[in-house]
């Protein structure tokens, strides 16, 4: 995943579906799987979320103004990514 000059790094699909999988698997329940880059680390770090308007609070990476920025969203149940225009 990832797989392109886009993207800082590629991001393997099996570590991306266990992320699915612990997001789901949850006490609380999130909705939502972040894909954020920590540019400091150089890693990609799964962040979850309940509602979309916490995503707001990430900067979309590579406008990002800090170390982490946010490369992509994915619904956790269905498991489709949401565009970035849709959260607006």
């Amino acid at each position: 995943m990832f797989d392109s000059s886009d993207y800082p790094l590629a991001l393997d699909e099996a570590l991306f579906e266990n992320w699915l999988v612990s997001g789901r698997e949850k006490k609380i329940c999130y909705n939502y799987l972040l894909v954020v880059w920590n540019a400091h680390e150089e890693i990609y770090q799964p962040v979850y979320v309940e509602t979309r308007d916490e995503i707001a609070a990430y900067d979309w990476y590579p406008n990002n103004s800090g170390q982490e920025g946010l490369v992509a969203v994915y619904d956790l149940y269905s498991e489709s990514r949401i565009n970035r225009w849709d959260l607006a």
